[in-house]
């Protein structure tokens, strides 16, 4: 099935923020837009929220991580349609560090990631918060929950977890992620001028990736060249980015390949665990759960189930309804 619904960056820096606020089934819908150069250290990530109004937040909050080359938009529709199933919990999707809106920073490994995001826990003042996250983002919540301890947080900070198409797995990050980062990067060298549209950028990853809705996906990142008359003496100007920072992408495939946790390990101290409430959502058609690195999986997580969806990697774009369905079933459960 086709991936068209993935279409739809702090220390001591100046900060640019734009709010906006919509008004939906009663509910508030908060963005929040960072511009920021790269900064080391922990950093205040963007998100959208959907935040039940009038005291009618009586359920836990649900907060959602994305994958590599991912955003907070691309879980929009979705967030939707679980806050019509699910009218008095809090939702909140995040941009990750050097991906949407938030800021770029160093390093990109997934304990500094978890870390990001237990800032933003305790700076929204969450509890029992149920996790949500596909690839990377999985590995990131994954990471949070058996970190818990080095944040000296209550065990109950975290309440659930909802991993979708990830394991908790060392190893090399899967070669087509390495083949859109070395596409990208092939676009952004060209000189200025000969990429002006999207369909121009789509050419250009076809040798890459003959799957369009994945292209659409990837270049749900691109930022096309301004042509107004305030930058046109600018010659960079005329060139086409990508929001996501490639170079620190590049310079971070050993860490996003990894994981920063072993379930077997051999010098006699005892393997970190989470036994809260785990759901694990596998693509049929995919590789990234297997037989291999279940038992991590069972390890780490000992109060975990395993649910199967006829899809590939994007679990939730490809069966958005099925996906949704698992998600409310277990989280009422």
């Amino acid at each position: 099935m086709s991936l068209g619904t993935l279409r739809a960056s702090l220390f001591r820096s100046v900060r640019h923020e734009r709010w906006t606020r919509l008004t939906h089934s009663g509910a508030r819908h908060l963005s929040r837009k960072h511009i920021v150069p790269t900064a080391e250290g922990a950093v205040e990530l963007s998100y959208t929220s959907i935040i039940p109004e009038n005291g009618n937040a009586t359920e836990k909050p649900l907060v959602i991580l994305h994958g590599l080359f991912g955003s907070k938009r691309n879980w929009g529709s979705l967030c939707k349609t679980l806050h019509r199933d699910m009218p008095h919990r809090p939702i909140y999707a995040l941009d990750l560090r050097n991906h949407g809106s938030s800021p770029h920073a160093t390093p990109m490994t997934y304990k500094a990631m978890a870390q990001d995001v237990q800032n933003f826990i305790e700076d929204k003042q969450l509890e029992e918060v149920a996790l949500l996250g596909h690839s990377m983002g999985g590995k990131v919540a994954m990471a949070y929950a058996l970190s818990l301890d080095t944040y000296q947080a209550p065990r109950d900070t975290l309440s659930r977890l909802i991993i979708s198409d990830i394991a908790p797995s060392i190893g090399r990050l899967s070669n087509e992620f390495i083949k859109y980062v070395e596409a990208m990067q092939r676009i952004e060298a060209l000189a200025p001028g000969v990429i002006k549209t999207r369909a121009d950028a789509d050419k250009r990853l076809q040798p890459y990736e003959p799957d369009i809705s994945v292209r659409q996906f990837l270049l749900t990142n691109l930022q096309l060249p301004s042509h107004s008359r305030a930058v046109a003496h600018d010659a960079s100007s005329e060139k086409a980015r990508f929001i996501v920072p490639l170079n620190i992408l590049t310079h971070s495939i050993e860490s996003l390949g990894s994981f920063p946790y072993e379930y077997n390990v051999e010098d006699g101290s005892v393997p970190k665990t989470w036994d809260g409430p785990t759901l694990a959502v596998k693509g049929t058609r995919s590789a990234f759960i297997n037989h291999r690195n279940l038992p991590a999986f069972e390890a780490f997580f000992p109060n975990m189930r395993l649910e199967e969806l006829d899809t590939g990697h994007w679990v939730h774009a490809e069966k958005p309804n099925e996906f949704r369905k698992l998600v409310v079933d277990f989280l009422a459960s």
